[in-house]
C-alpha cells in the first residue's frame, strides 16, 4: 500500500499501526519529498536464483538489488551466472532489461587481518569483486572489518585496515568502481570509523553505513554518528532488531529497538541520494520470515515514510 502524500504524520502512523515501531514518533517536521532508491541484499533470498532475484526485485518496487551470494554462494566469480565472461555479459543483460541496478556487491574480504596468506587471500578476492563489478556496471563493492584481534594494539590494526582500503583504492582508481568498508563488527564507533576514512582520504573509498549496527553495540545515536560521518557515506543497510531471550533477533523495520528511522530522516534531509539496502539476513538465521513475505513489506513502509 503507497500512501497518498496528502496524508498527515497522525494519519501515516495510524494507518501503519503495527506496522511501525516508536522510533516513528521521533518526527516532528515534514522531509523533503524525493523518491528513495530501494534495494535488497541476497542474504535475504540465499535460495533464489540470480534471475528470480531480478524478476521479484521489479515486480515489487525495488530499484536495485545488493548482490551478496546467489544460491549460496559468497565467492560470486565463482558463481554460474559470473563465472566466464559471456556469463557476465548476460547477467548484465538481464538486470538492465529488468530497469533493476545491480548496486553493490558484498565481498567476504575482511580487512582487519595481519600480514599474511589469509590478507594476501582477502585482497585478492576484493579486487576479483572489482573487476566483476566493473563488468557488470556495478558501482561499489563491499568490504569489512569484523572483530579485531585482542593481542594486538587497536591502532595498529586500524592502521591494517586502512592500508588494505589503500591498496584497493589503488587497484580500483581506473575503474568506475569504489570500494566501501561496511560499519561491521568491532569497528563501529565513530571515532575508529572517522580515523580509518581520515586516514585513508581517497576517492575510490566509503562507507556502507550500517546505523543498526554501530547502534546496538555503542547506544551512540544516528543524530551524533551522521554529522560525522556523512561525507563517506555511499550506501546504506537498513536493518532492525528486538532482544529475546537475552539475544539479538531481526525483525521487521519499525518493530525493533534500533533509532532507524531518525537515521532515515537524517539522510533524506541531509541530501543522501544513495540506495537504502534491506539486509535481511535469512541466509544466517534461517528462523526469519521468507523473502516472499518480508520483501515487499519493506516497500510498503519505505513508501509510507517517503509519503509523510
Amino acid at each position: 500500500m503507497i500512501m497518498d502524500r496528502s496524508q498527515n504524520r497522525r494519519t501515516f502512523i495510524k494507518t501503519t499501526s503495527g506496522l511501525l515501531g516508536a522510533g516513528m514518533l521521533a518526527f516532528n517536521e515534514p522531509l523533503k519529498k524525493q523518491k528513495l532508491q530501494l534495494s535488497f541484499t541476497t542474504l535475504g533470498c540465499p535460495d533464489w536464483p540470480y534471475e528470480k532475484a531480478v524478476k521479484f526485485a521489479r515486480e515489487n518496487g525495488y530499484q536495485g538489488i545488493e548482490i551478496r551470494g546467489i544460491l549460496r554462494e559468497l565467492n560470486l566469480p565463482k558463481c554460474t551466472d559470473f563465472n566466464t565472461p559471456d556469463k557476465v555479459k548476460l547477467s548484465r543483460k538481464i538486470a538492465e532489461d529488468s530497469g533493476v541496478k545491480i548496486v553493490c556487491l558484498g565481498a567476504s574480504a575482511p580487512m582487519h587481518l595481519p600480514e599474511g596468506e589469509k590478507r594476501i587471500q582477502s585482497l585478492d578476492e576484493a579486487r576479483q569483486f572489482i573487476d566483476l563489478a566493473e563488468a557488470l556496471g556495478c558501482p561499489y563493492v563491499r568490504v569489512f572489518p569484523n572483530n579485531l584481534p585482542k593481542d594486538q594494539e587497536k591502532k595498529a590494526t586500524l592502521d591494517l585496515i586502512k592500508k588494505g582500503l589503500i591498496t584497493l583504492a589503488e587497484y580500483a582508481q581506473k575503474t568506475s568502481v569504489s570500494v566501501l568498508m561496511e560499519t561491521h563488527g568491532d569497528v563501529v564507533y565513530t571515532d575508529d570509523i572517522l580515523d580509518i576514512m581520515q586516514g585513508v582520504n581517497h576517492a575510490k573509498v566509503g562507507l556502507v553505513w550500517d546505523m543498526t549496527n554501530m547502534w546496538s553495540v555503542t547506544k551512540e545515536v544516528p543524530i551524533m554518528v551522521y554529522p560525522k560521518l556523512s561525507p563517506y557515506i555511499k550506501h546504506v543497510h537498513v536493518k532492525d532488531f528486538k532482544m529475546q531471550d537475552g539475544k539479538m533477533r531481526y525483525t521487521h523495520v519499525g518493530q525493533g529497538l534500533a533509532p532507524v528511522f531518525q537515521g532515515l530522516d537524517l539522510l533524506s534531509k541531509g541530501g543522501y541520494k544513495g540506495f537504502y539496502s534491506f539486509e535481511w539476513e535469512k541466509l544466517w538465521h534461517h528462523e526469519l520470515e521468507e523473502p516472499e513475505e518480508i520483501f515487499p513489506f519493506y516497500v510498503r513502509l519505505m513508501r509510507g515514510f517517503e509519503a509523510r
